[in-house]
């Protein structure tokens, strides 16, 4: 395949916020009674803020009405969004900057595919507002991943076709959703997690054009 663009996914991938959104659902499970450990925040990665709290309900085996739902979806993000309105340049994730350079020199569109609505605030508390030539995110697209519907949006936005993006996800529903775009995806994790994926690598900090070409030919 021909490389023509890169999409990235923002928590876990460019920034770390999966710590905030796990205190955010920990303070809230806490408060319900439900026992929610970091092993059952790993099945919330790349899922949107209320199919998250199904996840939840689901592990509590608890039945609760809409206007409960709406509720406690509302304060979670208000305890998480006070916890990303503290974020620091220093939070983004190492190698991210670096790879981020490159790709820019090279002349290859990128863009963000984020389920968070909350994704103007990080990018702006990290000074990367105006990095991506564009940015598919909760405000913008509806359908949760592994619905391909971000990455499609952020492959329309740049004027791309899908299968010549890369899309660079930490999540197992991300990877899923980059398969379902019919792109070609780069997992950042674990190759024992990520199964599904084309090429797995433990974080940005191993990425650069070279390595970008290499993988290009081997996917």
């Amino acid at each position: 395949m021909k490389v023509e663009a890169c999409i990235f996914d923002l928590d876990g991938v460019i920034v770390d916020t999966a710590k905030y959104h796990f205190l955010a659902w920990k303070r809230l499970t806490d408060q319900i009674g439900i026992n929610f450990t970091e092993k059952d925040n790993e099945r919330l990665k790349g899922v949107s803020r209320m199919a998250s709290l199904e996840i939840i309900l689901e592990i509590g085996n608890l039945s609760i009405d809409a206007v409960a739902k709406d509720e406690y979806a509302r304060l979670k993000n208000s305890w998480y969004v006070d916890y990303i309105s503290k974020m620091t340049p220093e939070e983004i994730l190492p190698g991210s900057l670096d790879f981020i350079r490159e790709l820019k020199d090279a002349n290859i569109p990128i863009a963000l595919g984020s389920a968070s609505k909350n994704t103007p605030m990080i990018l702006k508390r990290v000074n990367l507002s105006n990095v991506f030539n564009a940015v598919a995110d909760g405000n913008n697209v509806h359908k949760a991943k592994p619905d391909p519907e971000v990455f499609l949006t952020a492959a329309k936005m740049l004027g791309v076709k899908p299968e010549n993006c890369v899309v660079f996800e930490d999540a197992v529903a991300g990877v899923q959703a980059a398969i379902n775009a019919g792109m070609k995806c780069v997992g950042i994790g674990s190759t024992k997690v990520l199964t599904e994926a084309d090429f797995v690598i433990k974080g940005l900090n191993e990425m650069n054009i070279s390595r970008l070409r290499l993988i290009e030919k081997m996917i």
